[in-house]
């Protein structure tokens, strides 16, 4: 996807637990909700918090709730693995990274 609309897409996945001290993202958030003092009783309620959140600097968070199904079971290659331009982040790398698509000729 990143080759086909040219720009890099970063992805994070969170812990179960959004409080989690292993991972202080999803604490500020969980934070920032609490604030707003709506219990989170299902996801909608909060992807509508965590959409709603900024920072003291500036930063705002976009939140989507992906309900499609995939298919499972799909195998990638070793090849194909390392031909995405994948770049792990610092924080959780297993979890957080950018891929970046190819450059066109």
């Amino acid at each position: 996807m990143a080759d086909q609309i040219q720009i890099p897409i970063t992805v994070c996945h969170y812990p179960r637990e959004p409080a989690s001290e292993q991972n202080r993202t999803p604490a500020i958030l969980v934070h920032q909700s609490e604030l707003e003092g709506e219990p989170l009783l299902n996801y909608e309620t909060i992807v509508n918090l965590i959409g709603g959140t900024k920072t003291r600097t500036g930063l705002k968070v976009k939140a989507v709730l992906d309900t499609n199904d995939y298919e499972t079971g799909i195998k990638v290659s070793d090849e194909q693995l390392e031909e995405i331009q994948l770049r792990r982040h610092k924080v959780h790398p297993a979890w957080n990274y950018t891929i970046s698509p190819h450059q066109r000729n």
